[in-house]
């Protein structure tokens, strides 16, 4: 199916440069998550930009990973040490670099390694593909984590028209981003809409909001977009609640379903 999204009102006039529709983790389900297959696969369906979830290594290597274990996505439980941590921040990345982070999801993927923000980042710059970071902290190293990866992601896009887009549910390894990189655009991520959350928003410097989809109506929408924000949903994957995305004038869809909605 192909669904456009209207013009937006002319609340906010620079216009927001990344495609409307956003493959989750580089294909949704269809192929290993956070991986340069999944990417691949994405594009193949026709998708210009990507989702993905980046974490450190245990020596500051960026890398693609949501969990904060090893266990769902890798082959980790073998390749380890035995009574080896299975938290990925835990471990170097040259232990990292060789564990299978295909297999899990089938025999066609079988031996896809783990990807670095860099592997992501040339593949994007070279096909033209937008990003989305999603920051994914080991727990108590937000704000390190933050600024690491923002940097990092500064000086692969340095030359780059259109530099990647970096959320978090994390407001500390937002402010670690703005404080590394502040010209890289932020959103923050929510899964409730506390109180303040448009205020930490606004306080964060983010240019979007990226909701659970059914936290969007009429009036957060306007909310966001009155202030100058941008309204995104994450994970959409049926048809009814994209097409009410679309009619709320949302900015961007972020779904597992690259085989049901096929960007124009």
């Amino acid at each position: 199916m192909m669904l456009r999204h209207p013009i937006p009102p002319e609340i906010n006039t620079t216009p927001w440069p990344y495609p409307f529709w956003i493959a989750h983790r580089g294909a949704g389900t269809l192929a290993p998550e956070n991986t340069l297959a999944a990417f691949r696969l994405g594009a193949q369906y026709g998708y210009r930009m990507f989702e993905c979830d980046a974490k450190l290594s245990a020596d500051g290597v960026p890398f693609l990973m949501h969990d904060a274990t090893l266990a769902r996505t890798t082959n980790a439980h073998t390749r380890l040490a035995a009574g080896a941590s299975a938290v990925g921040g835990e471990h170097a990345w040259s232990a990292l670099s060789q564990l299978d982070a295909g297999s899990w999801h089938s025999g066609a993927y079988a031996g896809e390694p783990l990807a670095t923000l860099d592997n992501a980042a040339r593949f994007c710059l070279a096909n033209g593909h937008a990003l989305n970071i999603e920051i994914k902290p080991t727990p108590g190293t937000e704000r390190h984590t933050g600024g690491v990866v923002a940097a990092h992601a500064a000086q692969l896009w340095q030359s780059a028209a259109l530099p990647p887009f970096l959320t978090s549910f994390s407001p500390e390894a937002l402010q670690g981003a703005s404080d590394a990189a502040p010209g890289l655009p932020r959103g923050l991520l929510l899964d409730t809409l506390r109180d303040d959350w448009l205020d930490s928003a606004r306080a964060l410097g983010c240019v979007a909001v990226v909701c659970h989809h059914a936290l969007w109506n009429t009036t957060t929408v306007a909310q966001v977009q009155t202030a100058g924000l941008r309204a995104l949903s994450y994970t959409v994957n049926d048809e009814a609640a994209a097409q009410r995305l679309v009619a709320l004038g949302t900015d961007g869809i972020i779904t597992d379903r690259i085989d049901l909605f096929r960007p124009a």
